[in-house]
């Protein structure tokens, strides 16, 4: 080979090594920027709702998580001093009953979500004809991605009058007994209310964690579940040995998706539960969570001279983030113990 040509794809070489050591660089650089964006955006909001916040903490005191009583004062009174806060006349801010209501609605949209999320996914997974369930299963992503304010006006216009003709009446007259009695009472001709808040949620997260689902039960290997049908397991002894285990830590997450989504639903929520501040009397009663509740105040809330009401719904927005994080937190630890234990079975009795 000549030395021109030598020197020259030795050229070549050099270029090409240092455009590959330009790329991994690169790639480096934006994989660990990637990676601690989402932790500054965390620690960010979390320092700003501190600092909003810190002054209604010093004003309320424990009250705040104690007291149901969230008044933001006489816009027409005069100013006075309140332990050393300029404040309007009586007012006052308690978040009980928000933190109940994000809690309790929370509660029902998971418990009536869950079991039908997974049935609607192990449906189209393993029972329909494969057509069906692809026009099915694009229908279930439609809806995940549908706004929360179509399904709260849907809620509102249909949904909650259904609920009020056909539904409560019959709960309303469940025996006077330990658990069945929760469903006793009186309820609005339209419907509003806890029940219709928590279910309105559970309409909003089935189509989240059936989606999820269904994709993890595409993902357990044909030769895995024969397998278990091999050693004389049955359709649901299979299902319950292999897939089961094989996608419930997956579910645990799409769980947790859906209980980020209940939490910090706003609109579909103030629309259905009535929106006001109260525990609620009863599964149907008038009640509303801390987005709910932030996003309908929030206008009052700016024409405080003080700026003590718009502070206060900082704090209720850190007891939410706080939620939030617990929740998670929780649902993470319980996601690597199913993890780790989901060793498939190797005969019928196995457990």
């Amino acid at each position: 080979m000549a030395p021109k040509q030598i020197e020259l794809n030795k050229v070549v070489s050099e270029r090409r090594a240092q455009r590959q050591r330009v790329a991994h660089r690169t790639v480096v650089w934006f994989t660990g920027t990637s990676a601690v964006v989402p932790i500054i955006g965390l620690i960010a909001m979390l320092v700003i709702l501190v600092r909003e916040a810190l002054p209604a903490i010093r004003f309320n005191g424990f009250g705040f998580f104690t007291s149901s009583n969230w008044f933001a004062g006489n816009p027409y009174g005069t100013l006075e001093k309140v332990h050393g806060f300029t404040v309007l006349p009586g007012e006052h801010f308690g978040a009980l009953s928000m933190i109940v209501g994000t809690v309790e609605t929370t509660a029902i949209a998971v418990v009536v979500a869950l079991p039908i999320a997974i049935g609607a996914a192990v449906l189209l997974v393993e029972r329909l004809p494969a057509r069906i369930a692809a026009v099915l299963g694009m229908c279930l992503e439609v809806l995940a991605g549908v706004p929360s304010v179509i399904i709260g006006i849907w809620g509102v216009f249909s949904f909650g009058p259904f609920l009020a003709s056909h539904i409560f009446p019959t709960l309303a007259k469940m025996p006077n007994v330990p658990v069945l009695s929760i469903f006793r009472g009186s309820f609005s001709p339209n419907g509003q209310g806890l029940l219709a808040g928590g279910l309105i949620l559970a309409a909003m997260i089935v189509p989240l964690i059936a989606a999820t689902t269904r994709d993890l039960l595409r993902q357990v290997p044909t030769l895995t579940k024969e397998g278990a049908e091999a050693l004389g397991m049955t359709s649901t002894e299979s299902f319950l040995a292999v897939q089961a285990r094989w996608v419930r830590s997956g579910v645990i997450a799409a769980t947790v998706l859906g209980i980020g989504r209940a939490l910090g639903e706003t609109i579909a929520v103030a629309i259905m539960t009535g929106s006001v501040i109260q525990l609620a009397p009863s599964l149907y009663g008038s009640m509303t969570t801390i987005a709910a509740a932030i996003v309908t105040q929030l206008d009052f809330a700016l024409t405080d001279p003080t700026g003590l009401t718009v502070r206060s719904l900082a704090e209720a927005a850190l007891v939410l983030m706080a939620i939030s994080l617990v929740v998670n937190s929780i649902a993470r630890s319980y996601s690597r113990r199913a993890a780790r234990s989901a060793g498939l079975p190797s005969g019928r009795g196995a457990e």
